[in-house]
């Protein structure tokens, strides 16, 4: 299948607990369309369809991809490209316009989900820039497989936030307060998980509350990452007190957290989680179902490229 060049290949994620999902795609199709755009239109219909059409989009030739999702479409869109049979996935540029309860990784480069207007003027002006990607790899018994990620890997306690939202947003209907509820609930329950993990050459174990390991910013967690320095920054996060807990809450807002007394921060090439007894896992928002150790994440220096802003 020849694909013009300039086609853009567009996957449309409706925003979860929105009853306007059509509406919005269609305000942003017709200003596509005003500003003369070429662009084919595709659909997800579900958990794991965003990797499979970024995977045939891949496969069939586009070279430009956009995203209308948060950050576990974007996650999924990576992994269908990086995973596709591509011959230069680098050459392939990947665009964002932010449709999510989750926009950390657009927030970075400062595209707003309600401005899509200038998100699609954003691809237009068409400003490349070759960004790092996550690696998450582990053996199952039988095989080796690679999960790839933008944002963030969480580990205990931000994980366990993103499955209680994800479970309560069927009973709430609204994202925001089923983040807000599980947020509540998780942080004042502050358990801690057995983890023995190796960063730097260095053996760390003991009870952690929460593990995140970020090529992005990880919702805060993470603050001082950026997506194009080669590494990973990962921060160690111990049990505070009730008193310490509020601060922290604070801080985390203020993008402070590294701060913290009970934050530990690192920032390594290669960290191999060995043990997370019963500890939740998760990557950019999308949970990691199977347990299998030891888990290697490592980064791959500028190996997809990213329509960014001027």
């Amino acid at each position: 299948m020849a694909v013009e060049p300039m086609r853009w290949g567009v996957i449309y994620n409706p925003k979860a607990g929105s009853k306007k999902a059509q509406k919005r795609w269609k305000e942003i199709r017709d200003y596509m369309e005003s500003r003369d755009v070429q662009f084919d239109y595709v659909q997800s219909e579900g958990f794991g369809s965003v990797e499979r059409l970024a995977r045939t989009l891949a496969n069939n030739g586009y070279k430009t991809i956009v995203i209308v999702g948060g950050d576990g479409a974007l996650n999924d869109a990576v992994n269908g490209i990086m995973l596709s049979d591509a011959p230069d996935k680098s050459s392939i540029a990947l665009g964002i316009i932010p449709n999510g309860i989750g926009n950390d990784f657009a927030k970075f480069w400062g595209l707003d989900s309600d401005d899509y207007r200038r998100a699609v003027d954003v691809l237009i002006h068409r400003r490349l820039r070759k960004v790092d990607v996550g690696r998450f790899c582990c053996f199952d018994g039988e095989k080796h497989e690679s999960r790839y990620f933008m944002n963030a890997v969480y580990i205990g306690l931000g994980a366990r936030i993103v499955k209680i939202t994800n479970e309560t947003r069927r009973f709430w209907g609204i994202p925001l307060i089923s983040y807000l509820a599980s947020l509540f609930l998780v942080a004042f329950e502050r358990k801690l998980y057995r983890m023995h993990l190796k960063v730097n050459g260095e053996h760390i174990r003991g009870r952690l509350m929460a593990v995140a390991i970020g090529s992005g910013r990880g919702y805060g967690l993470t603050p001082s990452a950026v997506p194009y320095n080669g590494w990973l920054d990962v921060s160690l996060i111990y049990r505070p007190e009730l008193r310490q807990l509020i601060s922290g809450l604070w801080m985390l807002q203020q993008g402070r957290l590294l701060n913290h007394k009970t934050v530990k921060p690192y920032r390594s090439r290669k960290i191999t989680i060995l043990r997370a007894q019963n500890a939740e896992i998760s990557l950019d928002g999308r949970i990691w179902q199977q347990r299998h150790f030891p888990i290697e994440i490592t980064i791959d220096p500028e190996v997809l490229t990213l329509i960014i802003p001027q």
